[in-house]
């Protein structure tokens, strides 16, 4: 015969049809609550995965690591900072930079805007905007010119395209014979980029040496800006950094602008996990209900294996197997679900939309304008083995039970 005889036993308890069909229905509704439970944890923590990893590439590839800007308006002797600050370890690129904050107005559409004056050359280095252009190049930006680069949503909320003109409008006014007016000045759009998040539809990009004149920056810089090996060490090079330059500087990094946000998105992926773990727990524990139903049915082919010569301990290992038979059947067949929906969320969210016509994740509200995904095989190794081990832990009282029958009680009654 087949051993281990608990195994064999328990395989044959799982596979044979019972008399008591509401047992094989609760059994099989364990079953599937697990399978559920796992795949739905593994998809929710793939997603809150790419959401973090959407927020450090394309957010934080826009947004600076961290800036360095004077305290007295530009910097002076720019190029040899950009050029020796790389040389400081963790700091991987410096790049130049003047920044304003206005609106561009094209007719009667008038938007709030962050343009950066950048040079193209050094903006390759910190930023990943050269690699979402949509339409036209980074190099499109000339001294000169007064060219400009536009998110997309931006472009299309003011209706513009490549060639056009808009106007950029500082929240300052000027004092000449005509009176007080406004400072303006009309660029030509040169340029339309799309990196699926928020700046999309806030930030405007012009040539350095154009913007500067506009502001009236005599130095042609008021800030640098820095990319970091590591994100986390940002704040900290950035002051190291800041303390060994000659003169009086202002340091601000990503922590202070999207920091809430990644810790946000951090705690939402500890809490989800959290809840969604206690769902694969409650289904794991129906396991408890099934096998106490088991063994109650099962009272008079446990006395007889007791007069046969089996032990406690044997009566405990088979309804142990026929227990986690039924936790790792579900857990199995949930891992393989949660993968193949991990790895196609974003399209089949992205085919609902189509479908439906909808947007579920506007990029007004959102800071990214689609559903990311990313597998990490560690979380599936993580719920795997939870969900198996709470799978076993669940047979353990019901089997401890079947052990203690007493034959002669079990068999007064059949």
């Amino acid at each position: 015969m087949f051993r281990p005889l608990p195994f064999f036993i328990g395989l044959r308890y799982t596979r044979a049809k019972r008399r008591n069909h509401f047992i094989s229905f609760i059994s099989g509704t364990s079953m599937v609550g697990l399978t559920l439970g796992v795949s739905v944890l593994i998809i929710v923590l793939s997603v809150m995965n790419g959401f973090d990893r959407e927020l450090k590439q394309r957010v934080l590839g826009m947004v600076p690591h961290a800036t360095i800007t004077a305290a007295g308006g530009g910097i002076e002797d720019w190029q040899a900072l950009v050029n020796t600050i790389p040389d400081k370890e963790g700091i991987e690129a410096a790049a130049p930079f003047v920044d304003a904050q206005g609106m561009l107005a094209n007719g009667d559409l008038v938007r709030g805007t962050l343009v950066y004056g950048i040079d193209p050359g050094y903006e390759r280095r910190v930023s990943i905007i050269a690699d979402h252009m949509k339409q036209g190049a980074l190099e499109d930006l000339q001294p000169g010119e007064f060219g400009i680069l536009l998110g997309d949503i931006l472009a299309n909320y003011l209706g513009l395209s490549v060639g056009d003109k808009v106007t950029m409008v500082l929240p300052e006014a000027s004092v000449n014979l005509a009176g007080v007016l406004p400072r303006l000045k009309r660029f030509t759009v040169v340029g339309t980029f799309s990196v699926g998040a928020d700046v999309d539809g806030n930030l405007a990009y012009a040539h350095r040496e154009d913007l500067a004149r506009f502001l009236r920056v005599p130095e042609g810089v008021t800030g640098i800006r820095l990319k970091m090996d590591d994100l986390f060490a940002a704040p900290k090079l950035a002051w190291d950094v800041a303390i060994t330059l000659p003169g009086r500087y202002y340091v601000q990094d990503w922590t202070r602008s999207h920091g809430r946000l990644f810790q946000a998105i951090q705690m939402e992926k500890t809490m989800v996990g959290l809840l969604l773990t206690l769902i694969v727990a409650v289904a794991a524990f129906n396991i408890v209900s099934t096998l106490v139903m088991v063994v109650t049915d099962k009272q008079g082919d446990i006395a007889i294996l007791r007069t046969f010569g089996a032990t406690p301990k044997m009566i405990m290992g088979i309804f142990m197997v026929q227990g986690s038979l039924i936790g790792v059947i579900g857990t199995l067949l949930g891992v393989a679900l949660g993968i193949a929906g991990a790895l196609n969320v974003s399209e089949i969210v992205s085919a609902l939309e189509k479908l439906l016509g909808i947007h579920f994740l506007s990029p007004d509200v959102y800071f990214i304008s689609y559903l990311p995904s990313e597998l990490i095989w560690q979380d599936v190794a993580v719920i795997s083995v939870s969900g198996l081990l709470m799978s076993f832990l669940a047979t353990l009282y019901p089997a401890w039970r079947a052990s203690r029958t007493q034959p002669a009680e079990a068999l007064r009654y059949e």
